[in-house]
């Protein structure tokens, strides 16, 4: 199981319909070495069932090498590049090296073994490193599959590249999860809820869940450290008052 957001314990996994489409997705990707498109909001839970993904590939003994690139700002395509040769030989470019021995280097390291390259973050990605992505991927010699994660604007900046969009084969957009999905996926979700009346979970996810996995991961961490300070096996109102208040009172203050 991926580690949990906050590294909270007693978590299980939520098998949501979009989980478990995500875990289809990889499968197909890496089958048909193609393209992909995964994507939502921040903290609804595409970078856990991606790696939940692929440590059952891995398990089945059916998993290819991963690389993985992210990047915390506006990368140049140099920079993609650069990031992806290092990932695949833990060497840095010379800087005397122009773009094209690069590339051409990378199409020669992604020709064997078979790979997945997962690029989080993808809504970072200008229209050059895009199109490097694709050429790698395009060349009839490499083998590798292409999953881009991302957030808010990720399907928005990738659609905008017609030569990227008419090779995805599969897009799956992650939401948050629905009011009325949340009583039964919560108490399944963590010991504290099993026997939680379906008002308090929904109350929890009014003032701030907000069918977001990872604020309710936030808060289930918090509820969880007060449960066992007050010698309590489950939650109740004045757990998940004082829970708001560690956590800023709720969405709406």
């Amino acid at each position: 199981m991926p580690r949990h957001f906050a590294d909270l314990t007693g978590a299980a996994t939520l098998p949501t319909g979009t989980f478990q489409l995500a875990h289809r997705v990889v499968d197909d990707l890496v089958k048909n070495n193609a393209t992909g498109v995964i994507h939502g909001p921040a903290g609804t839970g595409k970078t856990y069932a991606v790696e939940s993904a692929l440590e059952e590939q891995a398990a089945r003994g059916a998993g290819p090498a991963v690389c993985t690139l992210s990047f915390t700002a506006r990368p140049t395509m140099r920079l993609v590049a650069d990031q992806l040769l290092a990932a695949l030989t833990g060497t840095t470019a010379s800087n005397s090296r122009n773009r094209f021995h690069i590339t051409n280097k990378l199409l020669d390291l992604l020709a064997h073994p078979r790979r997945l390259l997962v690029v989080d973050e993808a809504q970072r990605l200008n229209s050059d490193c895009i199109e490097l992505l694709r050429h790698l991927h395009d060349e009839p010699k490499t083998k590798f599959a292409l999953l881009y994660v991302g957030g808010d604007g990720c399907w928005e900046v990738l659609s905008r590249e017609p030569m990227l969009r008419s090779r995805v084969v599969r897009r799956l957009p992650f939401r948050p999860l629905a009011a009325d999905e949340v009583p039964d996926l919560m108490r399944g979700y963590h010991p504290i809820y099993a026997e939680a009346d379906a008002a308090l979970l929904r109350q929890i996810d009014e003032l701030y869940g907000q069918g977001t996995m990872r604020d309710w991961a936030a808060f289930t961490h918090t509820a969880a450290g007060l449960c066992q300070d007050a010698g309590r096996s489950r939650n109740d109102s004045e757990v998940i008052d004082n829970a708001l208040t560690l956590l800023g009172g709720g969405v709406h203050v």
